[in-house]
């Protein structure tokens, strides 16, 4: 049952939780309030999926794929490893998503969306985020180190702190109400 492509498939209120997924690729698949707590979806590739209310806590996500912008929508993300998902043509973007403690060091996600989302000691250590977008987003305690924050809009996000010394934040947008720890000398652009 493993070596299976889902297409176009619906699945809700299904409990994945401590066991592999089955299945190797689903394309254009929905899954909504679905439970893959400390599930495995190793080396499963996902295509232009949804997955809405969802329940991620401690999944396992070794070489895993998310391409051709895969949705977060309302679910929560605690604890979740995306750095040691498969990066190749990585494409997601989040909404009301709760990635509290979640790792993308090292990782590539240029251009990903994140609204109105919780990201509590998140790590985006030595991570390429150039282009992305952090809007309406709490960032407390969010770990930017050696993080590639060019041309970031991070002009309605707040409760973060970000060394411009450490980080690469040419073209990064800021607003000026919301700037905690910013040196000014560097050239930002504020809203």
């Amino acid at each position: 049952m493993n070596d299976m492509l889902v297409i176009e498939k619906n699945f809700i209120d299904q409990d994945f939780s401590k066991q592999k997924l089955p299945g190797n690729e689903y394309d254009n698949c929905e899954f909504v309030n679905c439970n893959f707590s400390e599930a495995n979806m190793s080396v499963i590739t996902f295509m232009e999926c949804s997955f809405t209310d969802c329940n991620f806590t401690n999944v396992m996500l070794k070489e895993a794929s998310f391409k051709d912008n895969c949705v977060f929508k309302n679910c929560k993300l605690l604890g979740v490893n995306f750095s040691s998902c498969n990066p190749f043509m990585f494409s997601a973007s989040f909404d009301g998503c709760v990635l509290d403690y979640v790792s993308f060091y090292a990782f590539e996600l240029k251009n990903t969306s994140f609204n109105n989302c919780k990201l509590l000691e998140t790590d985006f250590t030595e991570s390429d985020i150039t282009g992305s977008m952090f809007n309406n987003c709490d960032l407390t305690k969010t770990i930017f180190e050696q993080t590639n924050a060019e041309k970031v809009d991070f002009s309605t996000a707040f409760n973060y702190t970000i060394n411009p010394e450490i980080n690469k934040l040419k073209g990064a947008i800021f607003s000026k109400t919301n700037l905690q720890g910013l040196l000014h000398k560097y050239q930002l652009v504020f809203k």
